[in-house]
């Protein structure tokens, strides 16, 4: 497996944990999903610099 196979399947990971919390707190939690899936497209990081891999948070 590649890795940006495995960082996808590791935020796929995370969209289930995060959809089982309280509402008020999913949009947050959404929103910095949402910016690592688009680092990892753009391939950069979530910090905009180097290879598609996100930056922890």
């Amino acid at each position: 497996m590649s890795e940006e196979n495995e960082v996808v399947d590791g935020l796929i990971s995370r969209l289930t944990v995060i959809d089982q919390q309280p509402l008020e707190r999913r949009a947050v939690a959404f929103a910095q999903i949402h910016d690592e899936l688009r680092a990892v497209l753009d391939g950069t990081g979530a910090d905009g610099a180097g290879p598609g891999v996100p930056s922890r948070r």
